[in-house]
């Protein structure tokens, strides 16, 4: 608890701002910007499965399943049919603030566009790989989550695994497959190579900053896909910070600013002897 504490106090200090110059602030803004992507795709896809099982229970039978897209400054979750040509069966388009309430609903069932039959397709494909690769793991009490996204000419499906379990976060154990211009798989890898689950109580004020390691393997820097589940899962918690520790970078997230803090383990470690020593001055 005092080492946690520690943190927070260094988080006060004008020092963090100086040395988040030493880390790639392009770098930085690619994570972000992904992790929002995420974010976005998976909180359209949350709040239009609340809505499509509550209010359309005929549509439950045809459905084959669904994705969520960027749409103009907005986020659609569309439900399609099964079968060998699906078609968009309901779709649920959200603001900024994905309440259902402020929600707009077509149902309508219609072809799907070039980016939905797109996302569609990168979508079946990663399941495909999914169902024939052991390199995918599903865990008892979760779920794995695609998420398809397209940019320009670039086409990908991240893999998050979901908890089934009320009061556990769990990073880890995702993957990103990446696609041709035929849709076609073109890499596959996991990005953190084990699971790691975090009990959480929403009423708990011992549980003020949580934190998780990364292996070479995973990269210097909190993923995209750590990005997105603190954004979905953080406004649920009493946290304040999540920390990532790489060998070479610390990450910090702000749950509240809802912005990451990147540093080198050099600045950190400085910050951290400055800080030590002002302690024992004190």
């Amino acid at each position: 608890m005092r080492h946690l504490l520690l943190l927070l106090a260094i988080l006060l200090t004008p020092a963090i701002a100086a040395a988040q110059k030493q880390v790639n602030q392009k770098i930085r803004a690619q994570i972000l910007d992904e992790g929002y992507r995420l974010y976005r795709s998976e909180m359209a896809s949350w709040r239009g499965t609340d809505l499509f099982l509550e209010n359309y229970p005929e549509l439950r039978e045809k459905a084959g399943g669904y994705f969520s897209y960027e749409h103009n400054d907005s986020t659609r979750c569309i439900f399609f049919s099964k079968g060998e040509q699906p078609q968009a069966l309901i779709s649920f388009t959200f603001d900024n603030s994905f309440t259902t309430d402020r929600a707009k609903v077509a149902q309508q069932e219609r072809p799907f566009t070039k980016l939905e039959r797109d996302l569609y397709q990168v979508r079946k494909a990663a399941l495909a790989e999914i169902n024939a690769d052991t390199l995918f793991q599903q865990y008892n009490n979760t779920n794995l989550n695609l998420v398809p996204l397209i940019k320009g000419k670039e086409k990908k499906v991240y893999v998050l695994t979901g908890p089934q379990l009320q009061g556990v976060v769990i990073l880890g154990n995702d993957y990103l497959l990446t696609f041709d211009s035929n849709n076609k798989v073109k890499s596959k890898q996991k990005l953190h190579q084990n699971i790691i689950p975090i009990d959480f109580k929403a009423d708990s004020v011992e549980e003020a900053s949580t934190m998780h390691t990364h292996l070479p393997s995973t990269g210097g820097y909190m993923t995209p896909t750590d990005i997105c589940t603190l954004l979905l899962y953080g406004q649920m918690s009493q946290w304040k910070q999540h920390y990532t520790l790489s060998q070479n970078f610390i990450s910090i997230w702000d749950v509240e600013k809802r912005d990451l803090v990147m540093l080198t383990r050099k600045a950190w470690e400085k910050i951290m002897q400055h800080q030590e020593a002002k302690r024992q001055k004190n």
